[in-house]
């Protein structure tokens, strides 16, 4: 049986885009397997948000070079935002890259498979569902637009279909995708918001969870957050990126907020929420930040008291405005000592949130086994392991909560009770 490999860094957005890949190919009868050694077709799918990640990009398409000259039948194609308009000049520098295509979009020999066989063959616990592409924000440090373009939301229908076809195949959580999803509907008839879409997936029988993200603080609506308090199957759980704690930062950044209105926000979820658990991007050196600067970042994350927070240090992206306004002047040792310095400080604080979970019994939606042990997530996003001999894939189970740390929770099993705003 012909076999396809799909290697995935990056957003979720990436995540959701390979799984529709892995599905045509399925559809078309091949099979996945763990190694591109093994695969009669290979596509990377890319991230260049930091540095770091489109180092491994370049590093892996160079790694394939030996493998693709033993064997040039085998068809390698990359995707994602390692694609720039320059296609020639990505053609000259990896001559043995069969295809490039821009993220989002459907490699040229699968344009018409993508159409008929877009969803996941295999039932998931948990699936990603784009509902938009692209981004109108320019963030000064941010190539996603210029990679992915202007957003673009897919329509209710073809969401909502996708979503009741992924639950009948046995898909028990949605996490809804894209760049800002807060955005989602200003360009479809109507103006529908992510609150109505929300509102429309929430009957749907069996599905049990919703999620979703990216959100940006200038554009969360009020009726977002009480779509969140109101609809009993979407999770008590936001990524809200704050970036900085910095006002002149935030300017630099170009995220169109303000700290204080950071602030409010957060306060008016919480009071309309209150068991919500709130997670955030930031990004530490970036072009003239201070150490004044830095600490006022560290002062708001220990305000806030966030449960989880994704830290990176800044790198320039070529394209960007800040790569093309600001010059990058914070030494690289100093980024680090900044980044380790807030994952220090949020293992404090994560810490201290998990442990106040000692005792309570939360409802986890099963995911798997490791080692011996299921694992599963909360609806805050926990990660929580237990034992037990019975199979819980995919099942809602009790699990109360034995052992804490920064990184997961232990329990063990209790009878199914009513856990719905706990955990």
């Amino acid at each position: 049986m012909p076999a396809y490999y799909i290697w995935t860094i990056g957003c979720q957005m990436n995540k959701a885009e390979s799984e529709r890949l892995g599905a045509c190919f399925a559809g078309l009868g091949y099979q996945p397997v763990e190694t591109a050694d093994n695969a009669d077709i290979i596509i990377l799918n890319s991230c260049v948000v930091r540095q770091s990640a489109e180092s491994r990009v370049s590093n892996k398409i160079a790694l394939l070079k030996k493998l693709k000259n033993e064997h040039p039948d085998k068809l390698l194609a990359v995707t994602g935002c390692f694609i720039d308009s320059d296609m020639e000049h990505l053609k000259k520098r990896y001559p043995h890259v069969d295809y490039f295509f821009k993220a989002g979009d459907s490699p040229p020999w699968l344009a018409n498979v993508m159409s008929i066989v877009s969803l996941p063959a295999r039932p998931a616990p948990i699936t990603y569902v784009p509902i938009a592409q692209g981004c109108n924000n320019f963030c000064s440090y941010c190539i996603v637009p210029y990679r992915r373009g202007r957003e673009r939301s897919r329509t209710f229908n073809d969401i909502t279909c996708e979503v009741a076809e992924l639950v009948r195949r046995g898909t028990r959580e949605i996490v809804l995708v894209g760049q800002n999803v807060d955005s989602y509907g200003h360009d479809l008839p109507g103006k529908p918001e992510l609150a109505d879409l929300l509102t429309e997936l929430n009957p749907i029988d069996g599905l049990f969870r919703l999620r979703f993200l990216t959100n940006h603080p200038k554009d969360m609506s009020p009726r977002l957050i009480k779509a969140i308090a109101d609809l009993d199957k979407v999770c008590e759980q936001i990524n809200l990126p704050v970036q900085s704690g910095s006002d002149a930062i935030l300017k630099l950044m170009r995220r169109g907020y303000a700290v204080e209105h950071y602030r409010r926000l957060v306060e008016r979820i919480r009071i309309t929420v209150p068991d919500i658990a709130l997670s955030t991007d930031v990004i530490v050196g970036f072009p003239s930040e201070t150490h004044e600067q830095f600490q006022e970042t560290v002062d708001l994350l220990s305000e806030i008291k966030f449960d989880t927070v994704h830290v990176a240090a800044y790198s320039t992206r070529p394209g960007t405005i800040a790569a093309r306004e600001l010059n990058d002047d914070v030494p690289r040792a100093v980024k680090q000592e900044r980044l380790h310095s807030v994952e220090t400080l949020q293992e404090q604080i994560i810490s201290e949130i998990n442990a106040g979970l000692l005792g309570k019994t939360i409802e986890v939606l099963v995911e798997g086994k490791n080692k011996g042990k299921w694992y599963g997530r909360s609806r805050t996003d926990k990660l929580v392991f237990f034992t037990d001999k019975d199979d819980h894939t995919a099942k809602l189970v009790n699990i109360n909560i034995t052992k804490t740390s920064p990184w997961s929770l232990q329990g063990k099993l209790e009878p199914n009770v009513s856990t719905r705003r706990t955990g």
